[in-house]
């Protein structure tokens, strides 16, 4: 295993020898006339500061990259710029008094050098290119692997062209919409003549920078990674002309927003579905621009390492053809929210702020372990012949609210069976099948993020879930819901899931492999990396009380704040709004929030900007059924009007003595204690709890095997060796 971490900040800079041209030309880095060596009491020659700003240079994608050239005081002369042995000096203009910006093409796959050079001040840089099909860091693209370009629906009718090559290719596209004065948007068929019924929209009204401008969207359809990317930002054509990174349109705002997709099931082997228009009036009429892709929608894609490769690619497309954002906020709820905390997490520097809703840490820890407990507890209490519990015993096991939700969560699970959620045309010849086809595609969260987890010997991804040790039932036999014996027999019973989702009489071992490289990687979200400068706004939803189940209960939200505080030491840059009918704009406060970071050019630490600069009076809040909004720190249990409006479920793992946290997969045992159980136990009993649990029970006040902290970020799977964990192709 290799692993590093990620130079944050400035990047190393020296003093080259280059070609220039045909002939070879030394630069001497103290200004010697003969090429010596320099005199000790020379002074240094001066150091451009080179870097490119449309992504890392470990991490350039599609053979171009937008360069910037920082020229200190003094310094003066010609511009030199070259890749290589290439000259590129004709890409750069001047976009202020010192500053040097353009778009170099041509990078070949693999290592790049570019050199600058301004009279005797110099600057070299290392580039690494991949190719913009990928994959960079999420490791070898996922087959078999579902073209959807013909099928995914262009606004205003029509489809993309057919996949160009085995990567889904298609052609980059541009097509520009009106919103209409009557509602709703329409194609710009004639480019040459504003529409009649065109709107209008005034941005920063009241403002200096107040103007009114027509509402045309350009949207920018291409593909990226294997996914199809769509961007939406206002411009008018016939105005301004065509806009780039040293000419903005107008209209826009200089500010990001990239949307994010829930769901789950049925995510993977595919391209991806059409997703919702980007041309959301909110985003427009502020003067937002907009761009995500099918590969960051969870019901395309569950797997939030390639969704941040993913975002990485298509941000850096949006930059190299429209400029570097103010900031970057990204938003989802559900499957939206994993990908909004771990990207942030993981790959700083992408999203600046996050607005969630409908929460969760992420998919591998607090999601999956409810899903596998609640089909363990559904599969036991609807075994033939077994004890019969009433709804009240039901939800005290569980820790739901509602009995409903435990069938609810075991249908959910699905995502763990091989064979029930592919996607949409996935060919039945391709599929898995344990006897007719048992290396055939499996349609699982595991298997879809097998370049993480790596390979049993069948092929089959490993699993970082565990049941060992699991008391199920534990507060509610503690709190007198349930007798011994029904406590007893629950975890005599209660069993595994094999990688089959098949029931087993013996509980679930995790593979410790997948285990540690989930911990390490930041597949379960740890507090820190990134997050803990991330500006986080979240609209709490509420479904709790569902009677029929739903998947997204209050109790995820805690968990994050508590890992957010195991990290940090605080969660001070989480701020939770809802439930109820939340009537603050989030947009708005975030902007807020994030513009007081970006104007703050002190040393401080992001992180510490983050917190100063959290909007006064901006906290914690609920809104009752009247729409009185009630100010109070947010708890998952306790006193305050909020909890007795909302009150939180937990989980079956809770109910188990697991943390709030949920990010334990497997305990640590220890033996059976007669002092954890509030009411008295046989010496039968105690002797029957003993063969249940014969290697001990989870001691759930110490840390997880194998748990640890994120080893770094930009973690790498393949094929960048930079901060490379593991490589599924050679472990």
């Amino acid at each position: 295993m290799r692993t590093s971490r990620l130079r944050q900040g400035g990047y190393g800079l020296a003093r080259w020898a280059w070609a220039v041209g045909a002939a070879a030309v030394l630069v001497a880095a103290c200004g010697g006339s003969d090429g010596g060596a320099p005199s000790p009491d020379d002074p240094p020659a001066p150091l451009l500061k080179l870097s490119t700003v449309s992504s890392l240079p470990d991490y350039v994608t599609g053979g171009d990259a937008l360069v910037q050239i920082e020229v200190p005081p003094g310094v003066e002369g010609e511009l030199v710029v070259m890749l290589d042995n290439s000259d590129v000096s004709r890409a750069f203009t001047k976009i202020g008094s010192s500053t040097w910006q353009g778009l170099v093409s041509g990078m070949v796959v693999g290592k790049n050098t570019l050199h600058a050079q301004i009279g005797e001040a110099t600057a070299t840089l290392e580039v690494t290119n991949y190719p913009i099909t990928g994959p960079m860091i999420s490791g070898p693209h996922e087959k078999p692997f579902l073209c959807t370009t013909t099928s995914f629906g262009r606004l205003g009718g029509g489809t993309l062209d057919g996949p160009l090559d085995e990567h889904c290719s298609t052609n980059t596209r541009i097509d520009y919409f009106y919103r209409r004065t009557t509602g709703g948007n329409a194609r710009w068929n004639t480019p040459t003549v504003y529409p009649d019924d065109m709107a209008y929209i005034t941005i920063d009204e009241g403002k200096p920078t107040e103007r009114t401008v027509p509402y045309l969207v350009r949207l920018e359809t291409g593909t990226i990674n294997r996914g199809i990317y769509q961007s939406a930002m206002l411009h008018d054509p016939l105005n301004e002309g065509p806009i780039g990174p040293d000419k903005r349109s107008k209209a826009w705002n200089g500010k990001l927003i990239y949307p994010l997709g829930g769901g789950c099931q049925g995510g993977w082997y595919t391209q991806g579905g059409t997703f919702s228009t980007l041309i959301v009036d909110e985003w427009m009429k502020q003067g937002y621009a907009a761009v995500t892709s099918t590969l960051n929608i969870f019901g395309s894609n569950c797997n939030d390492l390639l969704s941040s490769e993913t975002v990485a690619m298509t941000k850096e497309r949006f930059i190299e053809a429209y400029g570097v954002p103010v900031y970057t906020i990204g938003t989802g709820g559900s499957g939206g929210a994993y990908q909004s905390f771990q990207t942030s997490a993981n790959y700083p520097g992408l999203f600046d702020g996050i607005i969630v809703n409908s929460v969760f840490p992420d998919v591998t820890s607090a999601t999956l372990f409810k899903l596998f407990d609640s089909r363990l507890l559904n599969n036991y209490f609807n075994r033939p012949g077994g004890l019969a519990y009433t709804d009240e015993k039901k939800k005290a096991i569980s820790g739901y609210l509602q009995v409903g939700n435990i069938s609810a969560m075991s249908t959910s699970a699905g995502r763990l069976a091989p064979v029930l959620s592919f996607p949409s045309g996935f060919p039945e010849e391709l599929k898995y099948h344990p006897v007719d086809r048992p290396s055939g595609a499996r349609a699982t969260v595991y298997d879809h993020t097998v370049n993480v987890y790596g390979k049993d010997s069948r092929g089959f991804a490993l699993r970082p879930i565990d049941n060992v040790g699991v008391q199920y039932g534990l507060k509610a036999l503690n709190d007198g819901v349930i007798t011994v014996e029904e406590f007893l027999d629950l975890n005599a019973n209660i069993g595994g899931l094999d990688v089959d989702l098949q029931p087993t009489p013996q509980r679930t071992s995790g593979d410790l492999d997948a285990i540690r490289r989930a911990y390490q990687s930041g597949r379960i979200t740890y507090g820190g990396g990134g997050l803990a400068s991330t500006a986080i706004l979240e609209h709490r939803d509420y479904f709790d009380k569902a009677v029929n189940g739903d998947i997204h209960n209050k109790i995820h939200s805690y968990s994050v704040r508590e890992r957010l505080k195991a990290a940090n030491g605080h969660f001070d840059n989480h701020v939770m709004l809802g439930p109820g009918r939340v009537s603050d704009s989030l947009l708005q406060l975030m902007d807020q929030w994030l513009m007081g970071v970006v104007n703050d050019k002190s040393d401080e630490p992001k992180a510490r900007k983050v917190v100063a600069h959290k909007p006064a009076g901006l906290a914690d809040a609920c809104w009752d059924e009247s729409g009185e909004k009630i100010v109070e720190p947010s708890t998952p249990f306790g006193d305050g009007r909020c909890n007795e409006l909302y009150p939180a479920g937990i989980t079956p793992r809770m109910v188990a003595g697991g943390p709030l946290a949920d990010n334990i997969v497997k305990c640590q045992l220890k033996p059976v204690d007669p002092a954890d159980y509030k009411v008295p136990l046989t010496p039968g009993q105690l002797s029957r709890l003993r063969e249940i649990f014969p290697d001990g029970v989870c001691d759930w006040t110490k840390p997880g095997v194998e748990q640890q902290p994120l080893v770094g970020t930009w973690i790498s799977f393949g094929p960048s060796e930079k901060n490379l964990l593991f490589d599924v192709t050679r472990p």
